[in-house]
């Protein structure tokens, strides 16, 4: 197993419970991505209810499906980072603007403060931060749509 420890699971109260591997079991363990935007999959910190890690995981990716299923759902009840699939329209080119967009959750509106409230990463990835401090996050800024990526040039 790649993981310091020897089991996790959820509990009949939706908690999750790492059993260590002196067999003691720690009730209401909290998931903690190392590098949650640049690697979300390696360094993965379980961490107790007294806010001392208990166990390492380097990859999320080499647990057994169970257990990766378990961390992506707590992840995913925690992180809230939509993922932009189109730019509708912009109400102006300068700043702040109103921005119309299409997620994976759904088409919403939200204002861009200045131009520094898109933050480039690696590979052509986008972090889009909203005037309300939501994070909207673009995987590939070069795959949007002819539109959407005409929008988006006149901001960066």
């Amino acid at each position: 197993m790649s993981a310091s420890y020897k089991q996790l699971s959820r509990n009949s109260f939706g908690r999750l419970v790492l059993v260590d591997l002196q067999g003691v079991e720690h009730v209401g363990v909290s998931p903690v991505r190392a590098h949650p935007i640049s690697a979300p999959d390696e360094g993965i910190s379980l961490i107790g209810t007294d806010g001392h890690e208990l166990a390492w995981i380097e990859r999320l990716s080499a647990l057994p499906a169970a257990e990766r299923e378990l961390l992506d759902a707590e992840f995913a009840s925690r992180e809230f980072t939509p993922t932009v699939q189109a730019i509708l329209s912009v109400s102006t080119f300068s700043t702040p603007s109103q921005w119309t967009v299409s997620t994976d959750r759904g088409e919403t509106r939200f204002i861009l403060r200045t131009e520094e409230d898109i933050r480039r990463l690696a590979q052509g990835r986008l972090l889009i931060s909203s005037s309300h401090g939501i994070q909207f996050q673009v995987p590939d800024r070069f795959a949007l749509d002819r539109q959407s990526k005409k929008l988006l040039e006149r901001f960066l």
